[in-house]
C-alpha cells in the first residue's frame, strides 16, 4: 500500500502555493524580481553600502520633514517662532526637529564617505562616468538642502547665512537672481527658500535618484581593485543586498533616535539685522575663512571651482588603472585638498568659536 501523507504536510503546500501566485502576480504588473540582477559579494559591506544608509537617510528626513512642516510658517515676522512652538508645544515635536537634524548631518556625511569610497576604488571609470555626475549632483544638492534648511530656522545663524547667500548672488549678476530679493517683490526670499528644501531640492534628489539605481542595474556593482577577476566571486541577488543595506539602517535610525533624545539641536534667537556673530554649520568651515581672507567673491569662487573638480573626475582620470597605489597623481591632488579643507576645518573650530 502507497503510504497516506502527513496531515501537517498537506496544508503548507497550498499556502506555498498562493503565496507564489501572489508574488508571480504582482511581479507581472510591476516588475518586481528585475531587482534581482547578481550583486558581487565584495558589496555587501559597510563601506559598500554607503549609498543605501544614505538613501534610509533622505527617507528619515523626508518623513519628519513632513511632519516639520505641519507646524512651520515660513514668513520672516513668524518663522522662529513657529520653530519654537513646534519644540515646546507640538507632540514629539522636539524629537521630530532634532532627528531631522542629525539625519541631515548622518546624510551628508554618509554621501561624502560614499563619494570618497567611489573615488578610492576608481568606480567612476568608463563605463560608469556617468554615474559620477549624477551622485556629485545629488551631494551638491544635499549641501543645498543643509544651507536652505539653515536658512529656514529664521534665527542669527540662518539670517547670516541668508545675508551671505545675497551677496553671492549679487555677483552672479543675472544668474544669481532666483537667490535674492529682485526676482519678486509679493513672495518672501524665505518663503521661496522653504519651496526649495521641501519641494525642488528633494524632488531633484529623487530623480537623480532613480537615475542612479537605473545606472547601476545597467553597468552593475563594479569590482573590487584589490579582487582579481577570475569570475569565481560569489554573487547574490540585490535584493539580499537591499536586506543588508536595510540592517544597515536599522543601526542608523537607533543611532539617530538616541541622538535626538539625547543631544537636541539649540533654539537659536529671533535675528537681529546689521551683526555678524554666527559662524556657519560644520560642514560650511572649511570656505568659512576664505570671506575674511579674500572677500566674499572668494567663497563662489571656491565652492564652484571644487565642485567643478568633482564633477570631472571621470573625465581627468581616463587611464584603465583602479588600484589607488597605482593613481598616485590623482590620490595625491584628492589626499592634498581633504588634508586643507580639514586644516580649515580645524583652525575654525579652535579659533574662531564663535563666528566672525
Amino acid at each position: 500500500m502507497t503510504a497516506e501523507p502527513e496531515a501537517s504536510d498537506s496544508p503548507a503546500a497550498p499556502r506555498t502555493g498562493r503565496w507564489r501566485r501572489m508574488v508571480d502576480a504582482v511581479d507581472e504588473r510591476m516588475g518586481i524580481k528585475a531587482l534581482a540582477y547578481p550583486v558581487p559579494e565584495h558589496a555587501n559591506n559597510l563601506t559598500w553600502s554607503l549609498g543605501g544608509v544614505t538613501a534610509v537617510a533622505f527617507v528619515i528626513l523626508l518623513v519628519s520633514g513632513i511632519y516639520i512642516t505641519q507646524y512651520y510658517t515660513p514668513i520672516p515676522e513668524t518663522a522662529n517662532q513657529s520653530v519654537r512652538d513646534l519644540v515646546l508645544h507640538a507632540w514629539i515635536g522636539s524629537f521630530a526637529r532634532s532627528l531631522h537634524f542629525w539625519a541631515a548631518q548622518a546624510m551628508f556625511v554618509s554621501a561624502l564617505l560614499h563619494l570618497l569610497r567611489v573615488f578610492v576604488h576608481a568606480s567612476y571609470k568608463r563605463p560608469r562616468e556617468g554615474n559620477w555626475v549624477v551622485g556629485t549632483l545629488m551631494f551638491l544638492l544635499t549641501y543645498l538642502a543643509l544651507f536652505t534648511g539653515t536658512v529656514l530656522k529664521w534665527d542669527q545663524e540662518g539670517f547670516e547665512a541668508l545675508a551671505h547667500n545675497l551677496d553671492v548672488a549679487k555677483l552672479l549678476g543675472g544668474l544669481g537672481i532666483w537667490f535674492t530679493t529682485k526676482l519678486t517683490e509679493r513672495v518672501p526670499i524665505l518663503l521661496r527658500l522653504f519651496n526649495a528644501h521641501v519641494v525642488i531640492i528633494p524632488g531633484l534628489i529623487l530623480v537623480l535618484f532613480v537615475l542612479h539605481a537605473l545606472l547601476v542595474k545597467r553597468h552593475r556593482i563594479s569590482s573590487h581593485p584589490e579582487i582579481p577577476a577570475t569570475g569565481l566571486e560569489v554573487s547574490e541577488p540585490f535584493t539580499a543586498h537591499l536586506k543588508r543595506v536595510a540592517a544597515f539602517g536599522l543601526v542608523l535610525v537607533g543611532a539617530l533616535g538616541i541622538l535626538a533624545v539625547l543631544v537636541p539641536p539649540v533654539i537659536g534667537p529671533t535675528p537681529v539685522d546689521g551683526i555678524e556673530i554666527t559662524r556657519p554649520p560644520w560642514m560650511f568651515w572649511w570656505f568659512f575663512p576664505f570671506e575674511e581672507w579674500f572677500g566674499v567673491t572668494s567663497i563662489a569662487v571656491v565652492i564652484f571651482a571644487l565642485f567643478a573638480l568633482i564633477l570631472l573626475v571621470p573625465f581627468l582620470d581616463r587611464s584603465p588603472r583602479r588600484r589607488w597605489q597605482e593613481r598616485k597623481v590623482a590620490m595625491g591632488i584628492a589626499l592634498g585638498i581633504l588634508l586643507a579643507i580639514t586644516a580649515i576645518t580645524v583652525e575654525v573650530w579652535i579659533n574662531n568659536p564663535k563666528g566672525h
